[in-house]
């Protein structure tokens, strides 16, 4: 456990140093780290009147945090895994992606090879967050929308004709197609990282950056496989069962 009397005197360039967690939890407050290197971990707290203590709280908070298992997903019934899905998007989009843009944007370096790698992607990264937002409104708007269709097909909400009519149309084993032809969203930043390498006397605010990077990646890696291996599926199956009954309503009329 983390005690703020025994850090408040520690420049934050030696915290982050030594968990780079505490970067996300600092920008969680509206702190660039990378602007206050050289400052004690003091110094920014009174600059923006917060109390240390909430910083190390915050960042024991985060340390507690899990995921839930596939398997776990798994025995949940799929409007769980959906709100499961949603909230995922919505830390994409508010935190992860805000704070990397931000790192991205911010981090001023002079040795060329950092700058020039910066440089690319200050021009890269905002065309892949405008793609992968799309992306996400795209398949909240078909998947989860198809999905809440379904249901409320299967809860008698429209007539047979209108049922019959709506299952027809931009069935969910299409979609799983489309998903699963969708290009590796951050292949150029692994590129023009070289697989997120960087030598042991790197500057400490590349090291957060690239590790933010790499951590977003495999956690877009874990989403597509939630969304591959138990949202399809359980949308293909629920699909199936609810034109059986559909059909089987239309033969008994």
């Amino acid at each position: 456990m983390i005690n703020s009397r025994n850090i408040e005197k520690n420049p934050i360039k030696d915290i982050v140093s030594e968990n780079y967690v505490f970067a996300a939890v600092l920008h969680y407050f509206g702190i660039s780290f990378f602007q206050f290197e050289q400052n004690s971990l003091k110094e920014v707290c009174e600059k923006f009147k917060i109390n240390p203590q909430q910083l190390v709280n915050e960042l024991e908070e985060w340390g507690k945090h899990k995921e839930p298992e596939q398997e776990e997903l798994y025995l949940h019934p799929i409007e769980v895994l959906v709100a499961y899905l949603k909230r995922k998007h919505y830390y994409f989009v508010r935190q992860e992606l805000p704070f990397l843009s931000n790192m991205v944007a911010g981090i001023e370096e002079e040795e060329p090879i950092y700058k020039n790698v910066l440089c690319d992607l200050r021009i890269m990264f905002p065309l892949f967050v405008e793609d992968f937002i799309h992306h996400i409104h795209e398949e909240e708007n078909r998947l989860f929308n198809r999905i809440k269709l379904l249901q409320e097909i299967e809860n008698d909400e429209f007539d047979l004709k209108e049922s019959l009519k709506i299952l027809e149309k931009s069935p969910v084993a299409l979609l799983a197609e489309a998903h699963e032809a969708h290009d590796d969203e951050m292949e150029g930043i692994r590129k023009l990282t070289r697989d997120y390498f960087l030598p042991e006397n790197a500057p400490v605010s590349m090291k957060v950056l690239y590790n933010e990077l790499q951590n977003f990646e495999k956690e877009l890696i874990i989403h597509a496989q939630i969304e591959d291996e138990l949202l399809f599926p359980k949308a293909v199956q629920l699909e199936k069962e609810v034109l059986r009954r559909i059909r089987k309503k239309i033969r008994n009329n």
